[in-house]
């Protein structure tokens, strides 16, 4: 049994997050965590809401509460939304926690010990109408290499390209939107980066090939481009504060570190949030700390859009090597292109897109998460439309898997009985779909133990329809006019189908699975798998299993709830 540590990008406390967002990070990770945890392996999957930065200051003050009491307010909306998609983390924490606050101190000394950290004088810019130094995410403007006229102090959006808030034309306060701001000088720690290139360098040799051609050549633009020394304090209210027995000038004038600094570390801080809750049966720092694995190391799976990766193929990497302390680096990074809508960019402000508290109200979760995962944008950016959407939904859930699941039981029981009918010998046709069913489920295992999520829901899919081939082959409607116990054997196959996809599409359609698997007697059922024996055979549910037919699991978006979703979030743009 391996053990795996998961992480997907932690979700930015400033509202609710939109389906890009979900199928860029959170839901893969975790259709990725069910499946390993299915097949018997020691998972650890983690997450939490990234709550320091200038954001969080605007959203708080906009809101007009409390910095930290708007982030647990919003900490538990997120939460709420995440548990209504049954992403089933281990723990999710809160990056302003005591845990991350403890690390990320740890953390800065020993860079600084190391000679990592250096003390600068900087110019930076000051609104006097502000009162104020700003932070990068203060201030906003045109970015100087695509043109987009509200990129960020910090990074362009639009581009991704890291800025300087001094890079930026006709900047303004993000505070105020004055534009009275001048350049005065402060002193602020930065991350001596350009001494550290040379490992990283080594490091991601290592690791590239392995990576999805998206995360390497993104960590190989910015290697190639040099690494720069960054600063990685702020001027803010909230945040890590720099410790006092190291840098007390700093700490004197409330220094705070910068959010994509003590962010990463939060991996590491909500692990231990979660063993503190119970010290004596988790150890956080066997899944963190390499000398402390033994020998079942771990292997470690971060989940992220694109727009994550040079954080965490590159900076993040360059800390845990100037920390010269054993901490566990990213084995594999999954990245994700854009979700867009209708090519466009979801917006809260122009009502265009569905954002995930939305999506739960309209329909259920598994409608979102086969959608999502099917056509999650892994080689290149996909587009969100309705009738996509529509189409997969009634197409795949309704007709192929949710039709089969209630035309055999309904007819089932009504010709045998509410128990698995008996009937004849399995044959010729039973011998053959238990070579493909088997064929196609290890076809499925190959893509999700390759994290090719697309090609791993068209491997479910063709599972899903092979048992309507199947039934349109063997007709039980009409075989049991002539031969009651073929139709019986028919039907006693298909319900081992049923049961089968119950337990296989668990990562993808938890609810659905689970309301599949319940509609069968079995109390000494704790199959978490199905081998390829038991996929050949179709022979798990004995005859004279009670069972119950399910309510309808999917039930088909109509035309006119096709135009009342595009009515209320938007359709293409004219």
């Amino acid at each position: 049994m391996a053990r795996h540590l998961i992480t997907s990008a932690l979700p930015y406390i400033n509202g609710i997050k939109h389906l890009g967002n979900m199928v860029g990070s959170m839901l893969p990770a975790d259709v990725y965590a069910r499946y390993l945890r299915q097949r018997g392996h020691d998972v650890l999957y983690i997450c939490a809401t990234d709550e320091h930065g200038t954001p969080a200051e605007l959203a708080a003050k906009e809101r007009g509460l409390p910095v930290d009491e708007f982030c647990a307010q919003a900490h538990d909306a997120q939460k709420a939304v995440y548990d209504g998609f049954e992403l089933a983390f281990d723990y999710f924490g809160r990056s302003s926690s005591p845990q991350n606050r403890e690390i990320t101190q740890h953390f800065a000394r020993r860079l600084n010990e190391n000679g990592f950290i250096e003390e600068r004088a900087i110019r930076q810019v000051y609104s006097p109408v502000d009162g104020r130094f700003l932070p990068d995410r203060y201030v906003e403007g045109t970015c100087p290499h695509c043109g987009y006229d509200k990129a960020r102090g910090d990074q362009c959006e639009n581009c991704t390209r890291v800025l300087d808030p001094t890079d930026l034309i006709n900047p303004r306060s993000a505070i105020s939107g004055s534009t009275e701001l001048e350049v005065r000088e402060t002193k602020h720690l930065f991350l001596l980066q350009s001494k550290l290139q040379h490992e990283v360098e080594e490091w991601v040799a290592r690791h590239e090939e392995e990576w999805p051609q998206l995360a390497s050549s993104i960590a190989r633009k910015w290697l190639t481009e040099g690494l720069h020394d960054r600063a990685i304090t702020r001027d803010l209210d909230w945040g890590v504060p720099v410790p006092a027995d190291t840098w007390p000038e700093l700490a004197a004038e409330g220094k705070v570190f910068y959010v994509w600094f003590d962010a990463p570390i939060e991996y590491i801080g909500a692990t231990k949030e979660w063993s503190d809750q119970d010290p004596e049966n988790r150890d956080w720092k066997s899944w963190w700390y390499e000398s402390d694995q033994g020998e079942n190391p771990v292997r470690y799976t971060e989940f992220m859009a694109k727009d994550n990766v040079p954080f965490h193929t590159v900076m993040f990497p360059a800390t845990e090597l100037g920390i010269r302390e054993p901490w566990k680096k990213v084995d594999y990074v999954k990245a994700f292109n854009w979700l867009t809508y209708y090519g466009g960019k979801f917006s809260t402000s122009q009502k265009r897109g569905v954002f995930t508290d939305h999506a739960l109200e309209i329909l259920p979760a598994d409608y979102w998460r086969y959608f999502l995962i099917a056509n999650a944008p892994e080689s290149d950016d996909s587009s969100f439309t309705w009738e996509h959407f529509t189409s997969t939904v009634n197409k795949d859930l309704a007709d192929t898997l949710g039709n089969f699941v209630n035309r055999v039981l309904s007819f089932s029981k009504k010709r045998f009985g509410e128990e698995v009918p008996a009937g004849a010998e399995a044959g010729a046709p039973e011998t053959k779909l238990g070579e493909e069913i088997a064929a196609l489920l290890s076809e499925y295992e190959t893509q999700m133990e390759a994290l090719q999520f697309r090609k791993a829901a068209a491997a479910l899919r063709a599972l899903w329809s092979a048992g309507n081939s199947y039934l349109e082959e063997k007709a039980p409607w009409l075989e049991i006019k002539t031969n009651p116990d073929g139709a019986a054997l028919t039907l006693r196959v298909a319900m081992n189908l049923i049961h089968l996809y119950s337990v296989i599409s668990e990562p993808f359609i938890p609810a659905s699975s689970k309301a599949m698997r319940s509609a069968f007697a079995l109390p000494d059922d704790t199959a978490t798998w199905v081998t390829a024996a038991e996929a050949k055979s179709l022979a798990f549910l004995p005859a004279g299993t009670p069972f119950t037919v399910p309510p309808v699991l999917f039930a088909k978006i109509t035309d006119e709830d096709l135009e009342t979703y595009k009515e209320r979030f938007g359709g293409a743009p004219e």
